[in-house]
């Protein structure tokens, strides 16, 4: 990796000093998740875990069949340590429209918790899906994972994950499909920003929680998305990706053209974006 000073990294990864109109964003994302939770029927704060922030909201789509209903999964980004699922409700009366149940997990946020610890909540909350999603009329079998930011890196740590090994009733591959949208794939450059200093990464850490350097899932599908508009180092990761697991698990690897760290996350919502689309081929 190229040598570059902090203060170059603190440009590439400060997406909240990239694009200025970013408070902007974060309120329409949190009025909109407001008007989503009054309108729509929701199951909030079910336990999957008994620690911090072990929590999920699930949105269950009124189309519910016999053998069970496609189930999105979305991870909220904020670098590990901001945000709230409640701030990402508005994500989810697109595709319960589409006939998906939508589930928003929480997680334990930076610094009074590692990286590592959320990635293991993230793998205690699908697990929680899988095991229990049958309920609500969710067929486990069809968990499609969409995070975004440090969102998008769990959930490719969630596709490289060795479930069996977590917990023995689970099988081989608990998410057959998974999109990241401007996720992170290796952690050694992200420790060199020093305004993410308090993320408290060791180069182990950053090494473990790394998922283009670990081996290629056996089989499974990633999407990788990112804005058009975002930071070269966002536009390499998303490279990185489908270069370290190959086209055959990451057939999709695309810059969306005009669109910023925030407003990427929107254009999922907008029917005939092609975000939007991605998703709703990855649920079919």
């Amino acid at each position: 990796m190229t040598q570059r000073d902090g203060t170059w990294y603190d440009r590439m990864y400060n997406n909240r000093a990239l694009v200025p109109e970013f408070a902007a964003h974060l309120a329409h994302w949190r009025n909109a998740s407001v008007q989503a939770r009054a309108a729509h029927q929701c199951f909030q704060d079910v336990a999957y875990g008994l620690g911090a922030n072990e929590t999920l909201d699930i949105f269950p789509t009124a189309n519910v069949g016999e053998g069970g209903v496609p189930v999105l999964v979305f991870i909220h980004g904020g670098y590990w340590r901001a945000l709230d699922k409640a701030d990402h409700s508005f994500i989810a009366p697109a595709f319960t429209a589409q006939g998906a149940h939508v589930v928003v997990p929480n997680y334990a946020l930076c610094p009074a918790v590692r990286v590592s610890h959320i990635t293991l909540q993230m793998v205690k909350a699908v697990a929680w899906v899988w095991r229990n999603i049958h309920r609500f009329g969710g067929d486990p079998h069809r968990i499609v994972v969409v995070g975004h930011s440090a969102g998008g890196h769990l959930a490719a740590m969630l596709q490289a994950c060795q479930w069996p090994t977590y917990a023995k009733d689970l099988p081989e591959q608990v998410v057959h499909k998974a999109l990241s949208i401007s996720g992170l794939f290796e952690l050694e450059s992200v420790r060199r920003a020093p305004f993410l200093a308090d993320l408290n990464l060791s180069e182990a850490e950053a090494l473990r929680n790394s998922p283009a350097y670990m081996p290629a899932p056996a089989s499974g599908t990633l999407y990788s998305v990112v804005g058009g508009a975002e930071s070269e180092e966002f536009l390499r990761h998303n490279q990185l990706i489908q270069h370290a697991w190959g086209k055959a698990r990451v057939p999709v690897s695309e810059a969306l053209p005009g669109l910023n760290h925030f407003s990427v996350v929107e254009s999922l919502v907008q029917p005939g974006a092609r975000l939007h689309s991605l998703v709703s081929e990855l649920l079919r």
